[in-house]
């Protein structure tokens, strides 16, 4: 595996990796992700995770595990005077001659589950960047506040960042056979993504064994999530829908996230 094809992949975790899509035409029978949960005006919306959540990850390329991989939800934080989940995404791994310290920090509207912050950090190798965005719904708008000086874009209506979707997607009720669609991207060029529901599935995994839902992701792009890809995520089929499982098979070798370990949350 070379270091390069390692990047690539481990840091597409959950729905992160190749956000470049274009859009297409969607069937009108496909459900939209973006009216899936009404958005309210000042109270929190059930979600099913809470603070100190905790989910832990082997992550293995074949057989060899090369690194780890979490998610937290770390608390709840007041940005520009909104109730905000914070949530946390690492992955450190890599080889003797490449290493990689990536995370994705998210804050999330506890009214209408929209992204407010996104922040990246990574390191891989001899290379490290930030991206710094904030994110205002009610204006359609986002800013890269790491430019200099920051550079304002247009947005989209209920925006998710990449980490922030994964969470979202955990809120849907998954029935198996539909296929969800989002315009959410909050880089509006980037929509829209897809996801398919497969079928459900018992499997084991080092955290112990699981009765799974199984999804496809499907981006218009090239990478693990790519329409002719084979990348599927086993969430677990009960009311917190846990990201339990990872499988991506490419042309070079397979990437898997297996869970070792769970906290729920408060």
């Amino acid at each position: 595996m070379t270091a390069a094809s390692f990047t690539k992949v481990a840091i597409g975790y959950a729905f992160c990796v190749a956000l470049s899509a274009s859009a297409q035409a969607v069937p009108s029978d496909v459900p939209a992700l973006a009216t899936a949960i009404a958005p309210r005006a000042s109270d929190p919306i059930t979600v099913p995770f809470g603070v100190g959540e905790l989910a832990q990850y082997d992550v293995k390329f074949g057989a060899l595990k090369v690194g780890t991989a979490s998610t937290l939800v770390q608390g709840i934080e007041d940005i520009r005077g909104i109730s905000a989940w914070h949530t946390v995404f690492r992955l450190q791994g890599g080889t003797f001659f490449f290493r990689v310290n990536d995370v994705f920090e998210s804050w999330i509207d506890r009214g209408t589950f929209s992204s407010l912050r996104f922040y990246q950090t990574q390191e891989e190798g001899s290379s490290a960047r930030e991206k710094r965005y904030e994110i205002f719904p009610d204006l359609g708008s986002y800013t890269e506040m790491d430019k200099k000086p920051p550079r304002e874009h247009v947005g989209v209506k209920d925006p998710l960042d990449d980490g922030s979707f994964l969470f979202f997607v955990r809120t849907l009720p998954l029935e198996v056979g539909h296929t969800y669609e989002s315009g959410r991207y909050f880089r509006p060029e980037r929509n829209p993504i897809r996801v398919r529901v497969l079928r459900k599935e018992t499997i084991e995994v080092p955290a112990g064994r699981f009765n799974c839902i199984v999804l496809q992701p499907v981006i218009k792009t090239q990478g693990i999530f790519s329409e002719n890809g084979n990348a599927e995520v086993w969430l677990s089929d009960d009311s917190r829908h846990v990201l339990v499982q990872l499988k991506s098979r490419l042309s070079f070798g397979s990437i898997n996230l297996y869970l070792r370990s769970f906290k729920p949350g408060a």
